[in-house]
């Protein structure tokens, strides 16, 4: 976890081939585009290496517990200061915590799969925002969006400040550009982008990157959870041991790359829940050499090392848990990202499809494809539920009986991948999500049909 690595990479511009990576969770790596501009034995000489800046990213407080702490110092062409003032941009459907549009219901909700664009729309201007909780301003809580986009960001540049992103594709894969280097991330995967780094969409199967299409042919959508807590980080394993889940290994990390452009680029800050823009004379991917822990990364969730039972009865979801933002108490998450995954059912005189529950905490879900166990209609693809804090929720009526007497065979769940955004805090819906089409009014009906099956008898 500790490791340093120290890598060497040509220019982006210079390279035909997919991005290359560096392999580790919270590693402190060390990575250079340009040999020898990472400086050797200091972080801020008096002249650094080709002419670059010294600059550094803090992700953390400086006194923060060093197994906590993450900072990257950057080598770059210019400083980040160089942009002009920031003017205020329309938000859109963007909204951050505190949400106050509605009152919250208590009602279980579920979503139709959210309509794909066709006019010509980015990924900073297709993020619609389903709701969320907490507070922005003040570092806690996290929000739930979709995201939907035909075409790359070009010369725009997305800029996070309120909280980390957690991208979930869901349709066509995304090349995330970003000051440290480069992510090419597709459904079934998913990428993280700390809090404060600059970074471009591109969309790699809609044409050259940077020119974008305009039409639902090519079109990609997917899930964004927005942590305002402490950054997430691989859950802790307790009795498991030193193995399982997500294991460290399969997380990639982008190598150094870098731009020299002295093109108008335009920065879209996210600040205090409300979009701003500033205008650059040049591109802000100008890193040519970094070392740190704070960084972009992606995981491929087929990686996911399934546990479960071998015994009977079906354990908590918490088994699930691929990254986790805790709270200020133990055992509490501020939000949790969890994957049902492909994976064998033998529990033995077990119901084996989750079990009716109500949760202090609240869940909000998303399907990237194939169908989930515990519903047999309605829940799609690149739609989403919500079961709020003690929303009572579980199998819908064609599921239970199924699943009462199935025969207990071991079964291989396989062909889908279903995500969840589970969080400490009450789920407050944002406008869009109650009056949006996509809302499915009927979703309450797939209980009506559970019948009383009580004898009165053993």
């Amino acid at each position: 976890m500790r490791a340093t690595t120290r890598t060497h990479a040509a220019p982006l511009a210079q390279q035909d081939v997919e991005p290359s990576y560096q392999t580790g969770f919270g590693n402190h790596f060390a990575t250079e585009s340009l040999p020898g501009a990472l400086p050797v034995g200091q972080n801020s000489p008096q002249r650094a290496p080709y002419g670059l800046y010294v600059e550094a990213l803090n992700g953390t407080s400086f006194t923060a517990p060093r197994a906590e702490n993450r900072r990257t110092w950057t080598y770059r062409i210019r400083p980040s200061a160089t942009h002009g003032p920031f003017r205020r941009l329309d938000n859109g459907l963007l909204r951050s915590a505190p949400f106050t549009e509605v009152e919250p219901p208590p009602t279980q909700m579920r979503w139709s799969p959210f309509p794909l664009p066709t006019a010509p729309i980015d990924f900073s201007e297709g993020l619609v925002t389903l709701g969320g909780n907490g507070d922005a301003a003040n570092r806690f809580g996290m929000a739930a969006h979709v995201y939907g986009a035909n075409r790359s960001m070009r010369q725009r540049v997305f800029c996070n400040v309120d909280g980390e992103m957690l991208l979930v594709p869901q349709q066509g894969r995304l090349r995330l550009a970003t000051e440290l280097g480069v992510l090419v991330v597709a459904p079934g995967e998913i990428a993280v982008v700390p809090r404060g780094i600059r970074f471009r969409v591109e969309l790699p199967d809609a044409g050259e990157p940077g020119a974008g299409g305009s039409d639902s042919q090519s079109a990609v959508r997917g899930y964004v959870c927005e942590n305002y807590g402490a950054p997430f980080r691989l859950p802790e394993l307790g009795p498991i041991g030193s193995n399982g889940l997500a294991n460290p290994r399969d997380f990639l990390v982008p190598v150094a790359w870098f731009e020299d452009l002295d093109t108008p680029h335009e920065l879209v800050t996210k600040f205090a829940g409300n979009l701003w823009l500033a205008e650059m004379d040049h591109s802000p991917f100008d890193v040519a050499a970094w070392h740190g822990n704070l960084a972009p990364y992606k995981y491929d969730l087929a990686r996911f090392n399934v546990l479960g039972t071998i015994s009977y009865d079906h354990p908590d979801p918490s088994i699930f848990t691929v990254l986790t933002s805790p709270s200020d108490t133990a055992g509490t998450a501020n939000v949790d990202f969890v994957v049902f995954a492909p994976r064998w059912l033998v529990g033995e005189h077990t119901f084996r499809p989750p079990w009716f529950h109500r949760n202090v905490m609240s869940e909000f879900m998303g399907l990237l494809y194939g169908q989930h166990d515990s519903k047999a209609s309605g829940f799609l693809p690149g739609g989403a539920s919500l079961h709020n804090s003690w929303a009572a929720h579980g199998p819908d009526a064609v599921t239970f009986d199924r699943a009462s007497t199935a025969d207990l065979a071991p079964q291989k769940l396989d062909g889908s991948i279903a995500i969840m955004f589970e969080t400490r805090y009450l789920f407050i819906p944002t406008r869009y999500a109650l009056e949006s089409p996509a809302l499915q009014q009927d979703y309450l009906d797939s209980w009506r049909g559970l019948r009383k099956h009580f004898t009165g008898k053993p």
